[in-house]
């Protein structure tokens, strides 16, 4: 009997040691770990119960909710006064939707959310929640108060990260925002008019939504990239699509209100697979459309903020036009899906890859491309010098190409190859273009050339009596197939001085001849 107490209380007392040893090694190489291994860490002495089905076989939401509600926590910001009382509408709706601005006089106020994500201290949020705040506070579920502070920023996705400090903090488990099917049951958790640790339930309505909410190209940096809702932004018809806001939100319509930025989406299982940036609403408040960044992308930003301070962000270096039967029919092209490429930027991934103006992308390692959220999100989840797959659709044919991105987009214009008295002759041209498909080449027996789609009148090509439907197959004798082509050819002309050769819609062959006075 002395015998089995000495080997019980040996195995408790080794048991003891390896649990110490544990914590130490622990504690001495947190500060080293990524925010996922720190997630792998914990979740491994505290894993997530198994079941999320009653006893009467229904879908039960009560244990995920109480799994996630002690790691969000509530956010409070404030800003230096506002002399001007007239704030503009931008900054009054952004504070309504999004921050609960209190206070019209002296310091500003506002609120938000943020997820727990590691036990030493690190939150998610977004960075309209934090941006420009000059005191952050921080208000866990329990009722404990600590003054945060910014460990950065992307404006890009609306992600912030920030940090307290604590040990042993209640934690969310990242889960996996690809897997997740519409139709699935979601919580979202937050501070809706300050009303702290909130749950709704829903479901998922959609996947992939680009709303055309962060970094557009007509806003200010900063608080006022988030477009305010109860005015959704459509994108201009016609303008390229360039890469600055990444968007690929969840769609739920579990309820999100003013003071949710920041919080948690999660599943069944109490895995989080979103965090709650926006609402789409014409009263500023929940009418069924809420939006939340997928966790799969926001891992790969948190953890560079973490490590760098900043994004590694990978480029592939191209603007592009999302493809419907509208754009498709402006274009005069047949293909109605995949994103058109309309600008690839010298020496970048693409153009080295052999992306030209005019193709068309129409999947994304091996998945069709629908939206442009299906090319942005797998590219912002690479870094520089990643891979990424893409199937171009080129005059009818479809080719695999590999792109290595870069670290930065490189040059997004037209004129990337013109000189300024180049691109003013490109402009007096008065026409635009578009790349010829194999079918319209044997029509008009050519071999290469850009069709005319538009003219302009009192320019260059009404002048001189180029029709829409025209070909153009050289410029200064030099071969055109893109309307780079064209611009590199007019950079080339020497004082102004100009050849233009092509085929008439009826088959007529010209080549004209135009000096600097003809301009």
């Amino acid at each position: 009997m002395k015998k089995f107490g000495l080997t019980v209380l040996t195995a408790f007392l080794g048991g003891a040691l390896a649990l110490s040893a544990y914590k130490v090694i622990e504690n001495k190489y947190a500060s080293g770990m990524s925010l996922d291994e720190k997630q792998k860490v914990y979740f491994a002495n505290n894993p997530l119960p198994p079941s999320n089905v009653s006893s009467a076989g229904e879908v039960d939401l009560t244990q995920a909710a109480a799994e996630v509600t002690p790691a969000v926590v509530y956010i409070r910001t404030t800003y230096a006064s506002q002399e001007n009382s007239g704030q503009d509408q931008m900054q009054q709706l952004f504070g309504d939707m999004f921050g609960q601005r209190m206070a019209p006089q002296g310091p500003q106020m506002a609120s938000g959310s943020g997820v727990i994500i590691s036990p030493d201290g690190y939150i998610v949020t977004n960075n309209h929640v934090v941006t420009k705040a000059e005191k952050i506070e921080v208000v866990t579920n329990d009722h404990h108060h600590f003054n945060a502070k910014v460990i950065g920023t992307d404006p890009n996705t609306d992600l912030a990260l920030i940090k307290i400090s604590g040990n042993n903090l209640p934690i969310v488990k990242f889960g996996n925002s690809d897997a997740v099917k519409v139709g699935e049951w979601v919580l979202a958790v937050g501070n809706p008019f300050r009303l702290t640790s909130t749950v709704t339930a829903g479901i998922v309505s959609a996947k992939g939504r680009n709303i055309n909410i962060i970094g557009h190209e007509d806003q200010d940096q900063g608080q006022d990239q988030i477009t305010p809702f109860g005015r959704m932004h459509v994108q201009r018809q016609g303008a390229p699509k360039v890469n600055s806001g990444i968007e690929s939100f969840i769609q739920t319509d579990a309820a999100i209100n003013p003071g949710n930025s920041g919080g948690a989406l999660v599943n069944s299982r109490g895995e989080l697979i979103g965090i709650n940036a926006a609402i789409a609403s014409q009263t500023g408040s929940y009418e069924g459309y809420g939006f939340a960044i997928p966790i799969n992308l926001a891992r790969k930003v948190l953890n560079d903020i973490e490590k760098y301070g900043a994004v590694k962000r990978g480029y592939l270096g191209v603007s592009f036009k999302e493809l419907d039967q509208d754009q498709a029919d402006a274009l005069h092209i047949s293909q109605s899906t995949g994103l058109y490429v309309d600008v690839v930027a010298a020496n970048s991934g693409a153009e080295q890859a052999g992306l030209k103006h005019g193709d068309i992308i129409t999947k994304v390692n091996g998945k069709t491309v629908y939206e442009s959220s299906d090319l942005q999100e797998p590219v912002a989840r690479l870094a520089p010098g990643d891979k990424i797959d893409l199937s171009v659709l080129h005059d009818g044919s479809e080719r695999n190409v590999s792109v290595t991105l870069k670290a930065d987009a490189g040059n997004l214009t037209r004129s990337t190859a013109m000189t300024k008295s180049a691109e003013e002759l490109y402009n007096k041209l008065g026409a635009s273009f578009k790349q010829l498909t194999a079918a319209e080449k044997a029509k008009f027996h050519v071999t290469h050339g850009v069709l005319v789609t538009q003219v302009r009148p009192g320019l260059l090509f009404d002048e001189t009596q180029i029709p829409v439907g025209s070909v153009i197959t050289a410029i200064n004798r030099q071969p055109i197939n893109s309307t780079e082509d064209i611009g590199n050819a007019i950079g080339a002309s020497k004082n102004g001085s100009l050849s233009i050769s092509g085929v008439l819609p009826d088959g007529t062959t010209f080549n004209n001849m135009f000096s600097n006075g003809d301009q």
